[in-house]
C-alpha cells in the first residue's frame, strides 16, 4: 500500500525544489516525498518499509545530496556488531592513549539498509542515537552533528532471515512509509531516466535547513488541537481492538509532525487537516492489535486507527 495522497495545498517556495528533486529520483508518489521532507523538518527518523528494488536507498541518497549533508550507509546483516555502528575505542601506541574511532553513525544522514536483518543486539545500539542524537562508548558520550536523520529500510517480515523490530525501536521512528510499486506510466518514465540523476547539486543550503527546523518549532498549535491529539492517544489506549496504544512519545511525535506539515505548506499555524494527514504515518506502526490478531497485519491496524480517527470529534478549524 503506497503512502496516501494528501489534500492539495501549495508548498513553501524554499522547499518545493527539494520535493521536486526527490520526486524526480523516484518517479511518482509525490505524497511520500512530502512526508520525507516533513520528517526532516520535525527532526524525526523514517522507516521505509517495502519490498526490495522500489527506490528506498535512492531516496535516502538523493535527500543527502540535495542538502549537502554528510552521508553514510550501514548495510545491516546478522553478523553486524554494535561497535560496527557506533565506533570503538582503541589504544594508540604512538601517543600511549586511548582514542575513539567513530563508526558510520556519525553522519548527518545515515541509511540503515535492511535494518531488520541485523540482530536484536545490534538494533538496540541505535536506541540512544535515535532518541538523543548521541552515542555512549566505554562510558564516554559523543554528540552527533545536527541535523541528524536516520533513514532505515526494512523488508517485509515474511522474508527469510529478518528480525522484527521491537516496540521500543518502532516508537522512535517518527513515521513509517511505504514506497509502493509505480504505475505503468510511471515505470515507463523511470526507464527513460535509466542513467540516474548523478551527483546533483544541492537545492537547499544546510544553514537554511537548520533555520527552518528552528522555525518549525514555532508553528502555533491551538489548545483545541492539542486536546484533540491527546484524545486520539486516549482512544488508542482504550480501544478493545488494540493491546498497545499510543505512548506519550507518539503524541509528541504527532504534535511535531503536525507543526512540520503546516510549515511545509507555508502556514504558521496547524489546522485539523494537518493532524489528520500525518496521523496514520506517525501512529500506526506503534500500535498492536489485541490477541495478536492476524499477526498484527498493518492493513488491519490501519482499519482500526482509521475508525478511531472517524470516532474522535475533530475540533473546528481556527487560525492562530
Amino acid at each position: 500500500m503506497r503512502q496516501e495522497a494528501t489534500f492539495p495545498e501549495p508548498l513553501r517556495p524554499e522547499l518545493e525544489p527539494l520535493v521536486n528533486r526527490l520526486d524526480a529520483a523516484v518517479v511518482g508518489n509525490r505524497a511520500l516525498m512530502k512526508f520525507l521532507v516533513m520528517a526532516l523538518l520535525a527532526e524525526g527518523h523514517v522507516l521505509l518499509d517495502d519490498v526490495p528494488g522500489v527506490g528506498k536507498t535512492t531516496l535516502a541518497k538523493t535527500l543527502a545530496q540535495s542538502l549537502a549533508l554528510t552521508y553514510r550507509r550501514i548495510q545491516c546483516t546478522p553478523d553486524l556488531l554494535p561497535s560496527d555502528i557506533t565506533g570503538v575505542t582503541i589504544f594508540h601506541p604512538g601517543t600511549r592513549a586511548f582514542e575513539f574511532r567513530p563508526g558510520p553513525i556519525f553522519a548527518q544522514l545515515v541509511l540503515a539498509d535492511e535494518i531488520n536483518r541485523a540482530s536484536p543486539r545490534t538494533q538496540s545500539a541505535l536506541l540512544e542515537v535515535m532518541e538523543e542524537a548521541q552515542v555512549t562508548v566505554d562510558g564516554t558520550t559523543h554528540a552527533l552533528e545536527a541535523p541528524f536523520l536516520l533513514v532505515a529500510t526494512q523488508n517485509p517480515v515474511e522474508y527469510e532471515g529478518t528480525f522484527p523490530l521491537p516496540e521500543s525501536q518502532l516508537d522512535r521512528f517518527l513515521v513509517r512509509l511505504r514506497v509502493g510499486y509505480p504505475t505503468i506510466d510511471e515505470e515507463t518514465q523511470l526507464l527513460g531516466r535509466a542513467q540516474g540523476l548523478g551527483d546533483a547539486a544541492p537545492v537547499l543550503a544546510r544553514s537554511a535547513l537548520v533555520e527552518m527546523i528552528a522555525q518549525t518549532r514555532t508553528v502555533h498549535v491551538a489548545e483545541s488541537l492539542r486536546r484533540y491529539m491527546a484524545e486520539l492517544a486516549y482512544a488508542t489506549r482504550h480501544s478493545p481492538h488494540l493491546s498497545l496504544g499510543m505512548s506519550p512519545r507518539a503524541t509528541l511525535a504527532l504534535y511535531r509532525a503536525s507543526q512540520a506539515w503546516a510549515f511545509l505548506h507555508d502556514r504558521a499555524y496547524v489546522i485539523p487537516d494537518d493532524v489528520i494527514a500525518v496521523a496514520p504515518a506517525v501512529v500506526e506502526h506503534r500500535l498492536r492489535l489485541a490477541r495478536n490478531a492476524a499477526r498484527n497485519h498493518p492493513d488491519l491496524v490501519h482499519d482500526v486507527f482509521r475508525a478511531i480517527l472517524e470516532e474522535v470529534r475533530v475540533p473546528a478549524r481556527e487560525r492562530a
